[in-house]
């Protein structure tokens, strides 16, 4: 079998977000209705200033109606919404101005704390500006003042929306239509980041004040089952990005927070790394040397642990001899190192657990006024 090359960063194909590709299409609907033609391409600006064509997939008109599709572009980035088709449908309307929603395939949102109001179609505001902006400069290009009724759909839309976190964020029947940029950088991390952000702002809005970050599926499907009382949008899938979804719960003022993952990721921020990509930071296994001998670790042992391959197989050997304090010690210093990184402001508790889903080890550290935050 042939071996994957991994592309070099500097080299990846930048793509374009859903609301770009939905102005364009929307642009491309408005030109075949007004001109009467197959609009096949068009030019719109990003909001990076940037001029980029757009070629449609499919365009329809009737002397009332248009429908353009294109397909989304994602470049190299691994997007979700990755060669989905973006489908906009414009139609004269007895009421002046220029109307937008969502249709099929198209989120809605129904709960506060998002950028869009509940109710409204989860066309997110610089997409929303867009696309009003185009179809704005076209009926003046015109002289129309005839008001027209945009629609946004995405017909694979709601089954494309259940790999995203929009159900738990209260956004119903589909996707959203995002982008602040207009482009998709590869790999980059803002949109993940802005996951993150809006998540944690609906769990506030919504009266959470202790919030449960994970560093992934197995991890947060753990926190829900042991703290079945807690409202579904408590729980957040922080991924690799310790640092951000911390300082982002001190922001909104939570008052506990818990951090559920694995001894890979957490002993990196037992540590003091906030970043705990694979790639960010290695394990460090004089680091968890250290720890097990505080915890009682015979010499033998720590010579074991210098010489391992993950911190996964450290956490069975500590398992295996029965020093189950270390576990203990290693969640001290995660608590530690989180409070340190926000000086403070709020209680932490944290588990690590097995791939299994045991508990190896569980800490709560209080804020207190007097903790060594320089340290």
């Amino acid at each position: 079998m042939k071996k994957k090359v991994e592309k070099d960063p500097k080299d990846m194909r930048y793509g374009y977000t859903t609301g770009a590709n939905a102005t364009a299409a929307t642009k491309a609907a408005l030109l075949s209705l007004l001109e009467q033609r197959e609009v096949n391409e068009v030019s719109i600006r990003l909001p990076v200033g940037k001029v980029v064509t757009f070629h449609m997939k499919e365009v329809t008109f009737t002397k009332l109606e248009a429908t353009a599709t294109v397909i989304k572009d994602a470049g190299d980035d691994p997007d979700a919404t990755h060669k989905a088709e973006i489908v906009s449908t414009v139609c004269f309307t007895k009421d002046e101005g220029i109307h937008l929603d969502g249709g099929v395939g198209v989120g809605r949102v129904t709960k506060p704390g998002l950028p869009v109001a509940v109710g409204e179609a989860a066309i997110n505001p610089v997409p929303r500006k867009m696309i009003m902006e185009v179809a704005l400069e076209v009926l003046e290009r015109f002289s129309l003042t005839q008001g027209i009724r945009i629609i946004i759909s995405v017909p694979e839309g709601e089954e494309i929306a259940k790999k995203t976190l929009n159900s738990r964020l209260g956004i119903i029947g589909g996707i959203s239509i995002l982008g602040t940029r207009g482009t998709v950088v590869p790999f980059s991390t803002s949109a993940f980041k802005a996951s993150i952000a809006q998540a944690i702002s609906v769990a506030v809005t919504n009266g959470c004040d202790h919030l449960f970050l994970t560093t992934g599926g197995r991890s947060e499907k753990f926190a829900i089952e042991t703290h079945p009382d807690a409202k579904e949008e408590a729980f957040i899938e922080m991924g690799d990005f310790v640092g951000f979804a911390l300082k982002q719960c001190k922001a909104k003022k939570v008052k506990k927070i818990t951090l559920v993952g694995m001894m890979g990721k957490f002993s990196k921020v037992a540590q003091g790394v906030m970043m705990v990509h694979s790639k960010s930071a290695p394990v460090d296994f004089n680091f968890l040397s250290e720890v097990a001998k505080g915890a009682g670790v015979p010499n033998n042992l720590l010579e074991e642990i210098r010489g391992a391959n993950t911190a996964s197989q450290v956490g069975t050997m500590m398992l295996e001899h029965g020093y189950h304090g270390f576990f203990s010690k290693l969640c001290q210093l995660i608590g530690q190192k989180s409070l340190q990184e926000i000086r403070g402001g709020l209680d932490i508790e944290v588990y690590i657990i097995s791939m299994s889903k045991e508990v190896l080890g569980k800490e709560v550290v209080k804020w207190d006024n007097r903790l060594k935050l320089s340290e």
